[in-house]
């Protein structure tokens, strides 16, 4: 029988607070790699909406900075992605106004000889437009120019003004293992102090992630059975339809684990699993986290699963697979697709298996937490079940939605009305964001790029925290690099994955929940 879904609204939306505006000092912006597509695609759209919302000093410059000699044409560019990926109105004055700010300087990244121009030149717009002299550094570049630019930056006096503040945003992969993870950390302690450091993972700007924390520890409903004794397990689902896009050379040296698993879905399994911290400021809440990362014993590799895509059907279409994509190795042995088991041996969690996975080429694209509750020690109502339109209690469940149907859905079961028998099906309490507070155009940058404006570090992460889970899986991926897999592909593009990941469940009892998204 199909789900039943029954929509939840908020008292008076008249009635939700907006939240204090805050509003950052003056300051220049400076992105490295601003010819790059995240930029026009996210960055200067969440900025634009960050100004739209008044939420932007008047005071302020976006100096995008690259190797290639864009001059003018950057601005217009920019222009031309804010409408486009940020559903600006290209008549909105205030985008005119706003596209002023924009300029641009080409760097050669590797000659610290350069450098010199680009401080003489943010000097230049400081005193020009009287914004002074604090500046936020955003590395939007590939991870091998990381810390030569962190360096030159030193090296010129730009980490540590003698007036104003400076601070540097450092976008993932934040090294590859945990040896790369600890030389970076170092190299970038060696110029701005840990305080000035952002590293950022783009999931915490999404509000159903945020949400996490609010939905926890702002209802009394749910902290109290929030354990081990009322959970059964918990599950996180990260499965994109897309995909390596173009990106072969990337994605041969990441792979899934790298790319997905250590830095995403660690961050929302800490979100989900992490106490109450003491006050809601960064150092508390990444404290708590650092936690719940540290209680994870090692993980055994029996108990990760690795996939590659094959060809397959998506929406439709037929797709290659992942060794037929451009500049891809036809014998590649990287994973699309990575599961695994793994347990938090804290009180609370003791017992309680967490199951993780992410692929590329699925299904569905779904981004989804599955909370599963242990069933009534007495099972009263089944018995009865038999004749009825459902057949067994299903357990409840708790399906926190990050994306795209962003929401928190609750099933549990009630009486069918109208039947002579006595029978029980399952319903959805369902509450979706759209529906609730219509559709946004933000992107979940607006919110982090805020923050690293105003030096708060709640939603980013600390070198600690980093270093904790590439401890963690650096060894199953040295395993992996041992042993070639034996049989890739192993999983047709449009499925939900590899045979042997339903197995990893199998052997507790459990099995995937592939009934991803909103059911209304």
């Amino acid at each position: 029988m199909a789900t039943i879904s029954m929509k939840v609204m908020p008292e008076d939306l008249s009635q939700v607070p907006t939240g204090a505006e805050r509003i950052p000092e003056p300051g220049i912006l400076v992105i490295f790699g601003a010819s790059g597509d995240l930029t026009k695609r996210k960055l200067l759209p969440a900025l634009f909406h960050l100004r739209q919302a008044s939420l932007l000093p008047r005071q302020f410059a976006i100096v995008g900075v690259a190797r290639r000699p864009l001059g003018g044409e950057f601005a217009a560019d920019m222009r031309a992605g804010i409408v486009e990926f940020g559903g600006a109105d290209a008549a909105d004055p205030i985008l005119d106004e706003f596209t002023q700010h924009i300029s641009y300087y080409a760097l050669n990244f590797d000659d610290p000889s350069s450098y010199a121009g680009l401080k003489a030149e943010l000097d230049r717009i400081g005193k020009e437009k009287n914004i002074g002299d604090s500046r936020l550094f955003y590395l939007a570049t590939a991870p091998e120019f990381f810390a030569g630019i962190i360096e030159n930056l030193g090296a010129h006096g730009m980490a540590q003004p003698e007036n104003g503040k400076a601070a540097v945003v450092i976008e993932k992969p934040f090294g590859h293992d945990l040896d790369s993870a600890r030389q970076l950390n170092h190299q970038v302690n060696a110029v701005f102090h840990e305080s000035q450091v952002f590293r950022i993972d783009h999931y915490l700007g999404k509000e159903t992630v945020q949400n996490l924390l609010v939905f926890r520890f702002a209802n009394g409903i749910f902290e109290p059975v929030w354990n081990r004794n009322f959970i059964d397990h918990v599950q996180i689902t990260v499965a994109e339809t897309l995909g390596v896009e173009g990106r072969g050379p990337f994605y041969e040296k990441a792979g899934a684990l790298r790319d997905v698993v250590q830095n995403h879905m660690m961050e929302l399994l800490a979100l989900v699993a992490v106490e109450p911290p003491a006050s809601f400021d960064a150092d508390s809440v990444r404290r708590e986290k650092l936690k719940v990362w540290q209680a994870i014993p090692p993980i055994p590799i029996l108990n990760t699963v690795r996939g590659q895509y094959g060809p397959g059907i998506i929406n439709g279409q037929h797709v290659i697979g992942y060794r037929d994509e451009e500049r891809v190795s036809p014998e590649s042995g990287t994973e699309t697709f990575a599961a695994l088991r793994l347990e938090i041996e804290n009180w609370r969690w003791a017992g309680v298996p967490f199951y993780l996975r992410a692929g590329k080429r699925m299904k569905k694209r779904a981004t989804e937490i599955s909370i599963q509750f242990k069933q009534p020690p007495l099972l009263i109502f089944n018995r009865l079940q038999q004749d009825g339109p459902c057949k067994g209690i299903e357990p409840n469940l708790l399906t926190i939605r990050i994306q795209p149907d962003e929401g928190i859905a609750l099933r549990f079961g009630t009486k069918v009305p109208t039947t002579p028998q006595m029978s029980v099906c399952p319903v959805n309490m369902d509450f979706d964001y759209e529906t609730v507070f219509g559709k946004s155009s933000a992107n979940g940058y607006e919110r982090l790029l805020l923050d690293a404006m105003l030096g708060d570090q709640t939603l980013f992460s600390h070198r600690d925290g980093v270093e904790t889970t590439w401890a963690l899986y650096t060894p199953i991926l040295q395993a992996w690099a041992a042993k070639k897999p034996e049989v890739f592909p192993n999983y047709f593009a449009g499925s939900w994955g590899p045979e042997c990941a339903d197995h990893l469940l199998e052997q507790t009892g459990h099995k995937w929940r592939n009934d991803l998204g909103r059911k209304a």
